[in-house]
């Protein structure tokens, strides 16, 4: 079983990729919102305000998703978000990862 990270950065995708999960019979996932470290520095400390102008063209936050799955899952779920929302090698389509998990508790459909 494996645990999958995913950060959202272009919000107005939420709903679609929640219903390819869906389809791809995931029935479950946690979604948060987050902010990435450079946006915080740029505008609440006050020696990285410098980093303002870098940050012009990015985002005020995104989502961060959470969801277990089966290992045979996961490149399955890596190609569908790409072909949404483009290549994780691309820079602003967001963050993609998975961790293994050796247990877990309070999920019932495994």
């Amino acid at each position: 079983m494996k645990l999958v990270i995913f950060v959202l950065n272009k919000e107005e995708y939420l709903n679609e990729v929640l219903e390819a999960f869906v389809e791809l019979g995931i029935s479950g996932a946690t979604v948060i919102d987050s902010v990435g470290m450079g946006r915080i520095l740029a505008h609440d400390i006050p020696i990285f305000a410098g980093f303002r102008n870098l940050l012009q063209e990015s985002r005020p936050g995104n989502k961060t998703i959470l969801t277990a799955v089966e290992d045979d899952k996961v490149e399955l779920i890596l190609q569908t978000l790409e072909r949404m929302i483009g290549s994780f090698d691309e820079p602003g389509n967001g963050i993609f990862m998975s961790l293994p998990l050796d247990l877990v508790k309070g999920i019932h459909q495994f």
